[in-house]
């Protein structure tokens, strides 16, 4: 199986490309973390606390967002019709070129 790439944008507006394997078994925010990247996933993934907060850059077709999803995204900042909390996002081989940026954190 080939790598995919997925693009992550900082909040200063740098990109990273990264390469992982379709079946590695993380989501967005893990994957995010392991690349040294400010995500914070304060809840460890749970969407518990929007730490991980993300805008969908890409026309991919993600799976719509549970309930508790958008009970968080209703409570956090900066929210917009693109948000999503990266710790929802599995990785998989259908993300191939996925772009994402990182949203703005309060305070």
């Amino acid at each position: 199986m080939r790598d995919i790439t997925i693009h992550i944008t900082d909040r200063q507006g740098i990109t990273k490309d990264i390469e992982v394997p379709p079946d590695i078994d993380l989501n967005l925010m893990e994957l995010a973390k392991a690349n040294d990247l400010p995500v914070e996933g304060t809840c460890g993934g749970m969407a518990l606390c929007a730490s991980c907060h993300m805008y969908i850059e890409s026309d991919h077709k993600l799976h719509p967002p549970s309930y508790d999803e958008v009970v968080m995204l209703d409570q956090a900042f900066y929210v917009e019709s693109n948000s999503r909390l990266g710790c929802q996002i599995r990785i998989n081989k259908e993300l191939d070129g996925l772009r994402v940026t990182l949203a703005p954190v309060a305070g």
